[in-house]
């Protein structure tokens, strides 16, 4: 598969992501807010994913968007600009994923969500 295309594909993914936790937030009662956080961090994982492939830059497969969007940094600085959004989602990427090992509030799952479209309007204006 050529770069663009899979470029295209991790942007794909990264906007289901988004979609999924926009639509589990506005649809499912009672919201599953675990499940709507990891799908935000997965939405902004993505999109920087995405950014390193079109840079020629295989991606790790990690999940730390610390670490991801300091790698962004090393192509191009601006990526310093939502290292915070990112490591705010960072404690989203594993935790949720087991009962009991992360305690999340109403609020967090619309912040999240609003933080990883953020990150994914952003990355996707980068990739332009």
């Amino acid at each position: 598969m050529e770069i663009p295309e899979l470029v295209a594909e991790w942007l794909k993914y990264s906007k289901t992501d988004l979609d999924v936790a926009e639509q589990l937030s506005e649809h499912m009662h009672p919201r599953p807010l675990e499940v709507i956080c990891f799908h935000a961090q997965q939405s902004a994982e993505k999109a920087l994913k995405a950014f390193l492939i079109k840079s020629n830059i295989l991606p790790p497969k990690i999940h730390d968007l610390n670490n991801l969007c300091e790698m962004c940094s090393e192509v191009n600085n601006t990526f310093d600009e939502i290292s915070l959004l990112c490591g705010s989602l960072n404690r989203y990427s594993v935790l949720p994923r087991y009962p009991f090992e992360i305690e999340i509030l109403e609020n967090d799952a619309e912040v999240a969500i609003k933080k990883a479209s953020e990150i994914f309007k952003w990355v996707t204006k980068k990739l332009q």
